[in-house]
C-alpha cells in the first residue's frame, strides 16, 4: 500500500472526500516528522512508538575504490517499535 492508496482507504473509512483525506495523511506524516527531528517520541497506544536515535559515526569503505577507507558520519535515523495489539494481529495471520 502506497500513500494515495492509503488516504484512498481512509476516505472510503471515514466517509470524506479524497482530498481531505489526502491531507490528513500528509499533515500525520509532516507532524511525525517534526516530532523525530525535534527528538521527541510518538506513541499511538496499541500501534506503535516512532522515535529516532543517533547512528555514530564509523569507518567504511569506498565502493568505488574498495582499498579506500573513508568516515561515514553520524546521522539521525527512525525507529519503529511495534506495539502489542499490532503484534497479536500479526501473530493471528500466522
Amino acid at each position: 500500500m502506497n500513500k494515495a492508496e492509503l488516504a484512498l482507504r481512509v476516505a472510503e473509512k471515514l466517509g470524506i472526500a479524497k482530498k481531505n483525506a489526502e491531507d490528513f495523511v500528509a499533515l500525520f506524516e509532516d507532524i511525525v516528522t517534526q516530532a523525530l527531528v525535534g527528538g521527541e517520541e510518538v506513541t499511538i497506544a496499541g500501534f506503535g512508538t516512532f522515535s529516532s536515535k543517533v547512528r555514530s559515526a564509523r569507518m567504511g569503505v569506498n565502493p568505488q575504490k574498495p582499498t579506500e577507507k573513508m568516515q561515514i558520519p553520524a546521522v539521525l535515523v527512525p525507529k519503529f517499535k511495534a506495539g502489542k495489539a499490532l503484534k497479536d494481529a500479526l501473530k493471528k495471520k500466522v
